[in-house]
């Protein structure tokens, strides 16, 4: 059971970003002949395909349509972002797993969003490494970007099929906006409305953030805009602050989808140098995270949601050994694990309903952890015997 004590004063504000998310890509607003292209791209898909570059501004909906269209056409979608891919070891390690693999629970296929952020300094091979992968698809593929026109991108326009998103129109936001305050039985008076549709510049997040902040105070007390902190920044400055307080205004800057900001969390503290009664202390705390979460898509009950950053904030101490990183687990073993077929997938089915999980998240997150701990007779599970050989083939992979 998941416990938080708030009161009424300090109770935390939905976040309306999440809550009126597009759940079907018919809840989208604007852009509608890039997201029929897309709509037909992925509707002839096949082998050899040109994998799709989508271009255009933050916050119009480029990830949100990729992970709808994803989900629409049931592939199992592997997301990425420009620093996960900066180095052509890291590229391969992540996705030459993928390539050519089905997986358990469907076709892959991969995402890599700001990939005009691979290029400069910190490119240390990824971008070639990225071409080349682009050249000769086996999987869809769609990249994002929010600027094609720079120099470094000249390359990966040359493998790709560029679809460009265009800001929302003022008329559309609006319409967008009234229907959100309609349903929060809140009204902005006139002045207020036309300022924040003109301050958004057709980025509807930006525009949703800034109406909830003035609505009821959302925005928390911090000089950065909260759609400006990143993944990796947020993490990063998370165990880096020097106060609780601090700690919580990051948590509430990185405003990405909750199931990611779990998941960072996760991935960075498992493959971080902490003790082991650290460790444990801190995937509790997660464990907690991702069964609000996991309620929260069964019931689809979003005023949960307010809770999620008042359980991750309990993961807070200044601590410079945890750093960012996503996809860092043994991916020979993540990789068999992902796609070794039809026993996988139902163990996965069986321990997910046990833990209140999707059988995704018990897949690619907590399983190498279970049979970790099982190989090391810290954890025994009561399971049909059918499921011991698989069990057995996984743990052997573990060094």
């Amino acid at each position: 059971m998941v416990r938080v004590s708030l009161q009424t004063s300090q109770v935390i504000k939905l976040m309306w970003s999440e809550k009126y998310r597009p759940q079907i890509i018919s809840d989208m607003v604007g852009n509608e002949e890039p997201r029929a292209a897309i709509m037909e791209w992925f509707a002839k898909w096949k082998k050899g395909t040109k994998p799709l570059l989508l271009v255009g501004p933050p916050g119009i909906g480029k990830t949100t349509m990729a992970y709808l269209v994803a989900k629409q056409f049931g592939y199992d979608m592997i997301g990425l972002n420009a620093s996960d891919v900066r180095s052509k070891s890291r590229i391969n390690e992540i996705l030459t797993p993928v390539l050519g693999n089905v997986s358990v629970l469907g076709i892959p296929m991969i995402f890599v969003d700001e990939v005009d952020g691979i290029h400069g300094r910190g490119d240390y091979g990824g971008a070639a490494a990225l071409v080349d992968i682009l050249k000769e698809p086996t999987v869809p593929i769609v990249i994002a970007a929010n600027d094609d026109s720079l120099e470094k991108m000249k390359n990966i326009k040359k493998v790709v099929t560029t679809i460009s998103f265009k800001r929302i129109p003022p008329r559309l936001l609006r319409v967008y906006l009234e229907n959100i305050l309609k349903k929060e039985n809140v009204k902005l008076s006139p002045g207020s409305l036309i300022k924040v549709i003109d301050k958004s510049r057709g980025d509807i997040r930006s525009m949703i953030n800034l109406t909830q902040s003035l609505i009821n105070g959302f925005n928390p007390q911090t000089e950065i805009s909260f759609e400006k902190i990143n993944v990796e920044d947020g993490v990063n400055a998370f165990f880096k602050a020097n106060s609780i307080d601090e700690a919580r205004s990051v948590l509430y800057s990185m405003q990405i989808n909750p199931r990611d900001k779990i998941n960072a969390f996760y991935s960075s503290i498992v493959t971080s140098d902490i003790d082991n009664p650290t460790l444990a202390k801190y995937l509790e705390t997660i464990s907690d995270a991702d069964m609000i979460y996991g309620k929260i898509m069964k019931t689809q009950n979003w005023r949960l949601l307010r809770y999620l950053n008042d359980i991750l904030i309990k993961l807070y101490q200044n601590d410079d050994r945890i750093r960012y990183t996503k996809y860092n687990l043994s991916w020979p073993l993540l990789n068999r694990i992902r796609w070794d077929g039809a026993k996988i997938k139902s163990l996965s089915s069986v321990m997910a309903k046990k833990l209140h999980l999707s059988s995704s998240a018990f897949v690619s997150i907590c399983l190498p952890y279970v049979l970790f701990c099982i190989k090391n007779k810290t954890l025994e599970l009561e399971l049909e015997e059918t499921f011991g050989d698989i069990i057995e083939k996984e743990m052997e992979l573990i060094q």
